[in-house]
């Protein structure tokens, strides 16, 4: 005679969400933060020679200037705070896992900005190791980290909606900056010209132009809608981004500073825009990071 067994469905403790969150080991994510380590010390390096080499930048004087600007931001501000990211004591911490990803896809960009947009120099080899170490370490980290669980740890209160908007405003704006003119050029064969308060050369703004509508327009776009549709990668990429491209203002800022201290021609020094710029990714970046609930993973 047959017998009838009764199956219960039962849930994990972690999916009840009766046990606290863990971060799971993966060689992965311990290979990222050693190739991060690594890029800490050689970034630091290279900015540092950036800044004190006499005459280590081969390019006219306001792109020289520019990158100058860049090396203070990343010698005295961002090669320390990547660095207390990847404390040990900081490994189970959500904020410290949300930044240092973010400061990684800052690094993408700020290193392609070296690789491609420099004449060859002194250090060629240190900018294509850190341009290297910046793409595999994010990639690694960015693929390695606990999504699900990361976005649980937001609280349920978050202005998803409005920071998503915020988003899809950033990326329909350098769209609209960067697209017209390459339209407008295409019909009437008018070279378009740097439109911000850097004195560039056109390969400097096209290199610019380029690294904005291949990554950070499809991001910002992609971590908008994720986001709002409170999508578990919407809440990491948009945290991400916003911290990347907080930093990366930071740089421009320091970058017109510097135009301005060189006596470069023309340099104002000040941007009336950034100010407002600036205030959406922190404001972004400040509200994502102060609603993960209980830090410690």
């Amino acid at each position: 005679m047959a017998t009838r067994t009764n199956v219960v469905a039962v849930r994990s403790p972690i999916e009840a969400g009766e046990v606290p969150f863990v971060q799971p080991a993966s060689r992965s994510l311990h290979a990222a933060r050693v190739l991060s380590a690594i890029l800490v010390g050689l970034l630091a390096a290279a900015s540092a020679a950036g800044l004190f080499a006499d005459d280590l930048y081969l390019d006219p004087a306001p792109v020289a200037a520019m990158f100058r600007g860049y090396d203070l931001i990343a010698l005295m501000m961002f090669a320390p705070l990547l660095a207390v990211t990847l404390l040990p004591a900081l490994r189970r911490s959500v904020r410290a896992q949300l930044l240092w990803t973010g400061g990684l896809a800052y690094a993408v960009y700020h290193s392609a900005l070296y690789v491609f947009g420099t004449k060859f120099n002194d250090i060629f080899l240190v900018h294509v190791a850190v341009f290297s170490l910046s793409v595999f370490a994010f990639g690694l980290a960015i693929a390695n980290l606990d999504v699900p669980g990361i976005a649980r740890r937001f609280s349920d209160r978050t202005p998803a909606r409005s920071i998503a908007a915020i988003l899809l405003l950033l990326a329909a704006t350098l769209a609209a900056f960067w697209v017209a003119p390459s339209i407008r050029f295409a019909i009437t064969g008018e070279i378009p010209v740097e439109s911000s308060e850097l004195i560039v050369p056109t390969a400097t703004t096209h290199l610019g132009w380029v690294l904005d509508l291949s990554l950070l327009v499809p991001a910002y776009t992609l971590a908008g809608i994720l986001l709002w549709r409170r999508a578990p990668w919407g809440y990491v990429l948009a945290t991400v981004v916003l911290i990347g491209g907080l930093v990366q203002q930071v740089d421009y800022m320091a970058a017109l500073a510097s135009q301005a201290h060189a006596n470069i021609p023309g340099a104002s020094g000040f941007d009336p825009f950034e100010p407002v710029i600036a205030s959406l990714y922190l404001i972004g970046a400040g509200v994502l990071l102060a609603r993960v609930r209980g830090d410690s993973v």
